[in-house]
């Protein structure tokens, strides 16, 4: 496998890993909400690191990409 082929399965795979988190989230709003306070300062489950996980994979899918393609991040 390449370098740049390895770049795209670890960038797919974090996608992937994005979009299961957003569901997640999405099936606790759904059932009993979540409050701004919940959002930002909960200490219980996936809320309690929620944001800063998702950001940080964030980052991380954009940092990808720009390898892939050989561009850099400004």
């Amino acid at each position: 496998m390449s370098d740049k082929q390895a770049l795209i399965d670890e960038k797919n795979k974090l996608v992937d890993e994005m979009i299961a988190l957003q569901k997640q989230f999405m099936d606790i709003e759904h059932e009993k909400g979540i409050s701004g306070k919940d959002y930002y300062y909960s200490k219980d489950g996936l809320l309690a690191d929620y944001r800063e996980k998702y950001a940080e994979m964030a980052t991380r899918v954009v940092d990808l990409s720009h390898k892939i393609v050989g561009s850099t991040r400004n």
